[in-house]
């Protein structure tokens, strides 16, 4: 889901593992159920090494270095593989979920928040780089927006101020893809990425309890050739554009993982 540590999600990716549906999508993106440590271990993916040592992942592109370090970010109960955060104090296990229409109107309200700065931010030329992340396919908001209005028709309910953890990570963003290009590009990566793969786990989960099984437009992705196809297209452009960073650049996009993580979880968090 919408990519993060200390989020409730951390059982969603287990529970869906355990019945072998997802394990390959669990261990191959971040999940938005990465319910560890984030904030904890935003420095713990231990990669200070000296500067002629190679990463892991290195050799085969930029975004396998991004997704081994969120992948460890990840508890062992999420990515069995890779996993290697404790799960945070405040994640619950899935079996003790009670989401409320509330609340995840609520997230879909503050996701909204993070995904229209994502948008304004690359649309936005603060740097040359974002160009190339504009209409990617992954985009949100939009359909975000079609679900906040489905959501209030269909069960009488007025839609919240964005005044919380989205928000708050909205400005963030907007703050640091001015300061600092590759640090913005991590939350990006994660951000997109995990809610392509714990994200839909999570969206179908809170459906199946509190939505009868709708499928929200947040976990549709209807354009030609579908998510995998935009996906393949976006990581060959995230790996395009680190080969013009140094390595201190790479490195501080890797070091923003653990930011990622914290500030999506509270997001997720807002759900159950």
């Amino acid at each position: 889901g919408g990519g993060g540590a200390g989020g409730p999600g951390g059982a969603a990716a287990q529970s869906d593992a355990s019945k072998g549906t997802s394990t390959a999508q669990v261990k191959r993106e971040p999940g938005s159920v990465a319910g560890g440590g984030g904030a904890a271990t935003a420095h713990g993916h231990g990669h200070g090494a000296a500067m002629g040592d190679r990463r892991p992942g290195e050799k085969k592109g930029f975004v396998e270095e991004m997704r081994f370090v969120a992948m460890r970010m990840h508890t062992r109960e999420q990515a069995p593989k890779e996993g290697k955060a404790e799960p945070a104090k405040e994640a619950k296990p899935m079996a003790q979920w009670q989401p409320t229409k509330e609340g995840y109107l609520r997230f879909l309200v503050e996701s909204k928040a993070v995904y229209d700065a994502m948008e304004d931010i690359v649309a936005s030329g603060a740097s040359p780089m974002y160009g190339d992340f504009v209409d990617t396919g992954l985009e949100r908001a939009e359909g975000l927006a079609k679900d906040i209005e489905w959501f209030c028709e269909t069960y009488g309910m007025d839609a919240p101020v964005a005044d919380g953890p989205g928000a708050e990570y909205a400005d963030f963003l907007r703050d640091i893809s001015k300061t600092s290009p590759p640090e913005f590009i991590c939350h990006f990566y994660n951000v997109y990425f995990a809610h392509s793969a714990g994200g839909r786990m999570i969206g179908r989960k809170v459906s199946e309890m509190i939505l009868d099984g709708k499928e929200l437009q947040f976990y549709r992705w209807d354009k030609p050739g579908g998510l995998e196809a935009m996906m393949t297209r976006t990581k060959a452009k995230l790996n395009d554009a680190a080969e013009k960073w140094s390595r201190e650049e790479k490195d501080r996009c890797l070091e923003e993982t653990g930011k990622s993580f914290e500030l999506s979880g509270k997001l997720l968090r807002l759900i159950a």
